[in-house]
């Protein structure tokens, strides 16, 4: 079915994953459910408003995802909202009452469900890998970290791989690949939250994860002190092409020994 955007898709609805809650100091706001036009007339409104309603909701700085598509019964749109927290949502339903849409769509019937949702930490499924990639060319503005990821994934040494699951919209990942050492050891790379859910912790839950599930080995990233120190990371004095660039460390790789990353390292 094709929706309001343009966009042919199928049905999709907010659904509670499987993992480990990440610790918010307010739960993400969720919004599903149906508009229900009542004649061609509505219909034809939706149709003329929706796609610009889609396009200034997704621009919101607290909208983290927003999908609207239309039912094979043509007076029915679903919908998927997601937001940072409440507050975003109301700023969202101001912005939303000042439009177009919202004064001549107003008629339109609502059917909504509210939810609280908190994102969970859990394994990458191969549901997930548009949407890893989208994510890491969204945190990074390129195609580097998505290209890394996809070359460890086809060389079997993406060792693990994470994502934030918030009520189906993907907000943050993180990848450990094995590394060449005296000691049992991974590299945390690359690690990234999308721009509009930074600062709510997501980071840090992934790598606690990661760390967590390393177990024992060593766990070796690049990165600012500023960010990594506080997460338990020292700075670490190995031989390697990144030496130098910030390395730390969680683990006991004897000082001054060799590691080597995974090949796909290199294309970068």
């Amino acid at each position: 079915m094709t929706c309001a955007c343009g966009h042919h898709h199928h049905p999709r609805h907010q659904h509670e994953a499987k993992g480990t809650p990440v610790p918010l100091a307010k739960p993400m706001f969720g919004l599903t459910g149906r508009l229900i036009c009542q004649d061609a007339g509505q219909m034809m409104t939706a149709l003329s408003l929706l796609p610009d309603h889609i396009r200034l909701s997704r621009e919101e700085p607290g909208c983290l995802h927003f999908d609207l598509w239309q039912d094979e019964d043509p007076l029915v749109w679903y919908l998927s909202e997601l937001f940072v927290d409440a507050d975003a949502f109301a700023a969202h339903g101001q912005r939303t009452a000042a439009s177009p849409w919202g004064s001549e769509g107003a008629a339109i019937g609502r059917d909504f469900q509210r939810h609280d949702v908190v994102p969970v930490i859990r394994r990458e499924t191969r549901q997930d890998l548009d949407a890893i990639d989208a994510l890491l060319r969204d945190a990074f503005g390129g195609d580097d970290e998505a290209r890394l990821v996809r070359k460890l994934r086809e060389d079997g040494d993406l060792s693990l791989s994470l994502v934030a699951d918030a009520a189906g919209t993907i907000l943050g990942h993180a990848a450990l690949s094995p590394l060449e050492a005296d000691r049992p050891a991974h590299a945390l790379a690359p690690l990234s939250v999308g721009p509009k859910a930074r600062r709510l912790g997501i980071g840090a839950a992934l790598v606690h994860q990661a760390v967590t599930w390393a177990d024992t080995a060593s766990v070796v990233v690049v990165g600012a002190p500023a960010y990594y120190g506080p997460l338990g990371f020292k700075p670490a004095d190995l031989s390697s092409p990144y030496a130098g660039l910030a390395m730390q460390m969680i683990g006991d790789l004897p000082k001054g020994s060799a590691i080597r990353h995974a090949p796909a390292f290199v294309t970068l």
